[in-house]
């Protein structure tokens, strides 16, 4: 078994710099999970007059209304298959601003249709958003990935969002030669109202193994933490 990304990359995952490899490769029944802990040197939603409407969706965890510089923040990635059988990414991020931390949470899961595998990734607690989640390599090693076609899961409704209002995430990660540390770039883009979010930093990172009173710590492949499983699992696309 391998990483999911290495799944949906195919060759092309070998072009990426070692160190992202090896960040992108955990997966399911190691034993071992995920930890970084970094300085976002820039984090949070850029326009003020947006802020406290993403206030009001702060319980999701999907987005956040502070804006700051220097934000410490906290990473851990679980490898683990969701509750349907499928190979999953679980990231669950702790953003300390001076007077709140913030909780941002994601599964990113492999699907596969006729022989090609591609990721979507949902977000939030309770997984109400879906997207797409194309990933490529540049040419000096650095992952790219683009979020697009956005659907809405609410209830039994599945509403793909038209593009005029979709709003899609552009991230680049990278390995810092000069710092010896893993930089990342996030910007979040709605056509009508520009960058709706953005965070970028630097950090360390390292493989740790699960305490022994962790299900997934004995290679139990559906296991993930209780307290970084989400309110509801989704299946839909």
């Amino acid at each position: 078994m391998s990483g999911i990304y290495e799944q949906a990359m195919g060759e092309d995952f070998r072009r990426l710099q070692p160190e992202v490899q090896e960040y992108l490769s955990l997966e399911p029944g190691s034993g071992r999970y995920g930890v970084g802990k970094g300085t976002f040197d820039v984090a949070g939603c850029p326009q003020p007059w947006l802020r406290p409407l993403l206030k009001l969706a702060t319980g999701e965890e999907a987005f956040f209304p502070e804006y700051g510089a220097n934000v410490p923040f906290r990473i851990e990635n679980h490898a683990h298959l969701d509750p349907f059988g499928r190979d999953s990414l679980t990231a669950r991020r702790e953003i300390s601003f001076p007077h709140v931390t913030r909780l941002f949470q994601d599964t990113t899961s492999l699907r596969t249709t006729g022989g090609r595998s591609t990721l979507v990734d949902y977000v939030g607690k309770y997984r109400r958003l879906v997207t797409d989640l194309n990933v490529s390599v540049t040419g000096d090693g650095m992952l790219r990935g683009v979020s697009h076609a956005s659907r809405l899961l609410a209830g039994k409704v599945r509403l793909p969002l038209p593009a005029l209002l979709d709003a899609k995430a552009y991230a680049q990660q990278w390995w810092d030669r000069g710092t010896e540390r893993h930089r990342i770039q996030v910007k979040v883009i709605q056509p009508q109202l520009g960058v709706v979010l953005v965070y970028a930093g630097s950090f360390d990172y390292q493989l740790v193994p699960y305490p022994a009173h962790e299900a997934a710590a004995h290679g139990v492949l559906g296991s993930l933490p209780s307290y970084a499983q989400p309110a509801q699992w989704e299946a839909r696309v």
